[in-house]
């Protein structure tokens, strides 16, 4: 079983992806954590990617399908994957098409975890961290017991840059530019499975499997 998993910021990828990988026991592939292991590895295209990086400049895709390769021509990738993070643009999703052709590998579901702005802002913008201990909160999911103090340790909590109301606008402004479209791309190719993010972890967990079990998922 082979999946690709993406939506916008704040809707919830990674405890989704660690959840299909749980039930099911096919390994999340990030091409954010793959980059960073060929780094530390120091492996041909993590030290092509490294120079590229310390410049401030975008890895190719051509490195990244190269990682992806490598990644899925591993064993635990024998029954099934969950790609998380790629592909963002359609000329990924082409190339990769291209990819899977050559190892005789094909997608099978395109999960997208729909979630309007106004909430992604609201579940983002409410993230409060621990400057000492990292122990995260929300001011309105799961606020601390004295406003703006960690309950663990009693350090002042803090709002990351990544989390702040305009970064978060920024961060779907991109998302809706690059990756959004996929949906379209994906849909044409009868491979779109819709699944609302806008609800508890379980309900998406139920939507999730309902789709990938039994195929009746909403393709619309």
């Amino acid at each position: 079983m082979n999946l690709i998993l993406f939506g916008p910021p704040g809707a919830g990828k990674g405890t989704q992806a660690r959840f299909i990988f749980e039930r099911y026991g096919i390994p999340q592939i990030s091409t954010g954590d793959m980059l960073r292991t060929a780094v530390k590895a120091k492996t041909a295209l993590g030290l092509e990617a490294k120079v590229i990086m310390e410049a401030g400049g975008l890895v190719p895709d051509e490195i990244v399908l190269g990682l992806v390769k490598e990644r899925l021509s591993e064993k635990d990738c024998a029954t099934g994957f969950i790609l998380d993070g790629f592909p963002r643009t359609i000329h990924q999703a082409d190339a990769l098409v291209v990819l899977l052709d050559k190892m005789k590998k094909n997608i099978e579901h395109v999960i997208s975890l729909d979630l309007d702005d106004t909430e992604i802002i609201k579940r983002l913008s409410g993230r409060r961290t621990c400057s000492v201990c990292g122990k995260g909160f929300h001011v309105i999911n799961e606020p601390a017991k004295i406003d703006g103090v960690c309950d663990d340790c009693g350090s002042a909590l803090i709002q990351r840059e990544d989390d702040k109301e305009l970064t978060v606008r920024n961060r779907i402004d991109v998302y809706n530019l690059q990756t959004a479209p996929l949906k379209t791309y994906y849909d044409a190719k009868g491979l779109l499975c819709h699944v609302c993010a806008n609800s508890s972890i379980r309900d998406i967990q139920i939507q999730i499997c309902s789709l990938i079990d039994g195929g009746t998922g909403d393709h619309s």
